[in-house]
């Protein structure tokens, strides 16, 4: 019976076109060998099990060949050749720096490297886990290794780079090893299972390249075991059982449990995973790990990307399509959290099932909002205002002997009309019952008909009949364009009235002190009637006219101003109104050197004080202190 020698032994590369997934690597050592352009010194990092001690154990015997093929790779023939496969070669010294990482060993190592080759043209010293020397091992490296004999080159190999000095990275050449594709580690095993005549399935194989995670040494090693194990058959379901994987068909019929809110099902389904002995964690992840595939399905573009079986791709596709992203990214976010608090949590089969709740309740939320955000913007699009036909008024000709006379009443009333207007207009805006918008709009209507009558009458127009304010304001919605939006025909008309009004005054009216004053108290009045908390603020001010129409509101406080500033546009309307300017403009601003009155406040009196006044009701209070020749406390 032979001695068994596993297959990451048995089949290690010897020549640099056997190295799998490194093309990029050999091809730079080949070339370099050919040119004869050798660094003294390589550095050889990346993941475990990609092929660093192999590719340096290559270039030592390729460059020590006395018959280096065209190709740059090593005859396998001379004598070098053979002494280093049979591993007597004295021109190739290997150490192990994890166990030996000392300085002694390092100086050991150095006096070695004084000594000539006695055949051969270098020699070679191959340092494995080279990170785990200590830093004075390392310095005690740094001069030999930077200025080395020419017969002599270092090749140090680790999978963790950024433990090692600067001083070490720069005097190196740093090859940078990569993860071994999925495909390439297929291709690999499918050669080895023909040479050991292993009966092996594909999709076996996909699995073991999966599980190994792009190291080979990982994948030649699981295969040795489901061989051993199954006795030369690696079936799918064989290497399921033995690496602990949970069949992509659960999670296939978990999803259409999940499409069809199939809680029960998905349950009993979860159950029997868990039957099985497969942790609630590992579940969680590898359905995530699902999600993700089907999420990178829908598009060709990252199609690559999708590293499964070949037999369940088209399922992956198929699947794919009957499932929204919205529901994909949701849930994806469910489970990592889920996974997140799985350690925490106390009840670890409960945990995951409630994850199992949401997700078979996700599609119908996904609907629900995504119904909400169509509904949002419908009702929030622009709608048109609904406007009445107003029959077109004939203007006659005036006298003139009546204009100046009759200019000036209507300027009167149209002021006075302005101000009443305004009041209803504050008022309906703050005034929260409907009774008082409603008494308010009435107001509006009958003075707007009362001054339209008597504005006609002195200028010799037709009177427009204003229509009648309604009793109760609409609560029901209104398409637009139908004459049961009153409310709405309301305002219109009040505006359009109010802008004629504006137009027909005349110029404007300046600015003065008591005027301004005067609105600006009944602007407050209007402000304290409609309860609102601004009109204290509004009393407060003080009012600085600048220009004939620019103003300035002090401030005592940033309060204040911002109460004042929350009814800007309307007092700004409300002021540009009355004084028949557009051009009115103010501004708002806080005297910082305001300081508040001081009010009178009751202090307890001194003990002297206390004293006078007794002494004021008792004279014989102060007889008796002299006589006794006391002291009173200040």
């Amino acid at each position: 019976m032979d001695k068994f020698i596993v297959s990451a032994r048995k089949y290690r590369p010897q020549a640099f076109d056997t190295v799998v997934g490194q093309g990029h690597i050999t091809t730079t050592l080949k070339n370099a060998i050919k040119n004869q352009q050798l660094a003294h010194a390589f550095l050889f990092c990346g993941p475990r099990g990609v092929g660093k001690t192999t590719c340096a154990r290559i270039l030592a015997k390729t460059i020590n060949c006395t018959n280096v093929g065209a190709d740059g790779e090593a005859c396998n023939q001379c004598h070098s050749c053979t002494s280093f496969n049979e591993g007597t070669s004295m021109n190739i010294h290997e150490l192990d720096a994890a166990s030996n990482n000392s300085v002694d060993d390092i100086r050991t190592l150095v006096e070695q490297v004084r000594f000539a080759p006695q055949a051969g043209r270098y020699k070679v010293y191959i340092i494995d886990e080279v990170h785990m020397l200590s830093s004075s091992a390392f310095n005690a490296f740094l001069k030999t290794l930077e200025e080395p004999p020419p017969y002599a080159i270092f090749i140090l190999a680790t999978t963790e780079k950024h433990k090692i000095l600067p001083t070490i990275l720069s005097r190196c050449q740093i090859f940078d090893f990569k993860r071994i594709t999925a495909n390439d580690t297929v291709e690999h095993l499918q050669d080895i299972c023909k040479k050991e005549e292993i009966n092996a399935e594909k999709s076996a194989l996909h699995l073991i390249a999966q599980k190994s995670e792009g190291c080979m040494r990982d994948a030649l090693s699981i295969m040795d075991k489901i061989v051993s194990f199954t006795n030369g058959v690696v079936s799918y379901q064989n290497t399921l059982e033995h690496l602990n994987i949970l069949d992509a068909d659960y999670y296939f019929k978990l999803m259409q449990c999940m499409q069809q809110q199939d809680l029960g099902g998905a349950m009993l389904l979860y159950d029997d995973i868990d039957r099985k002995g497969f942790e609630g964690d590992l579940v969680l992840n590898g359905f995530a790990e699902f999600i993700r595939n089907l999420l990178v399905c829908k598009d060709e573009k990252v199609a690559n990307l999708l590293q499964v079986v070949e037999s369940f791709k088209d399922r992956y596709i198929a699947t794919s399509k009957q499932v929204s992203v919205a529901y994909l990214i949701s849930a994806l976010n469910i489970l990592n959290e889920t996974e997140i608090n799985y350690k925490a949590a106390r009840n670890k089969r409960l945990h995951v099932e409630l994850a199992l709740i949401k997700l078979a309740y996700l599609q119908q939320a996904v609907e629900l909002a995504s119904d909400g955000l169509v509904k949002k913007k419908l009702i929030d699009e622009a709608k048109p205002v609904a406007f009445k036909s107003l029959g077109v008024v004939k203007q006659q000709p005036e006298s003139k002997s009546q204009k100046p006379e009759a200019s000036k009443q209507a300027a009167g009333h149209e002021a006075k009309l302005i101000i009443e207007t305004k009041e209803g207009v504050s008022g309906e805006k703050r005034v929260a019952s409907g009774q008082a918008a409603v008494g308010n709009q009435q107001a509006i209507s009958k003075a707007s008909a009362t001054s339209n009558q008597q504005t006609a009458t002195a200028t010799g127009q037709p009177v427009i009949n204003q229509p009648a304010a309604p009793k109760e304001p609409e609560t029901q919605n209104t398409k637009p364009g139908t004459t049961s939006s009153k409310l709405g025909s309301l305002n219109a008309l009040r505006q359009q009235f109010v802008g004629k009004a504006i137009e027909s005054a005349g110029d404007p009216i300046p600015l003065s002190q008591d005027r301004l004053h005067e609105c600006w108290r009944q602007f407050a009045l209007q402000l304290k009637e409609a309860k609102n908390p601004a009109n204290q603020s509004f009393l407060m001010a003080t009012l600085v006219i600048q220009d004939h129409q620019t103003f300035e509101v002090v401030t005592n406080n940033n309060l204040e101003q911002k109460f004042i500033e929350g009814e800007r546009r309307v007092l700004s309307e409300y002021l540009q109104q009355v004084f028949n300017n557009r051009q009115l403009l103010f501004t708002i601003v806080v005297n910082e050197n305001a300081i508040a009155p001081e009010e009178p406040t009751e202090r307890p009196a001194t003990l002297r004080e206390k004293y006078q006044h007794i002494v004021e009701q008792y004279p014989l209070v102060k007889e008796l202190r002299d006589r006794l020749k006391l002291e009173v406390d200040n």
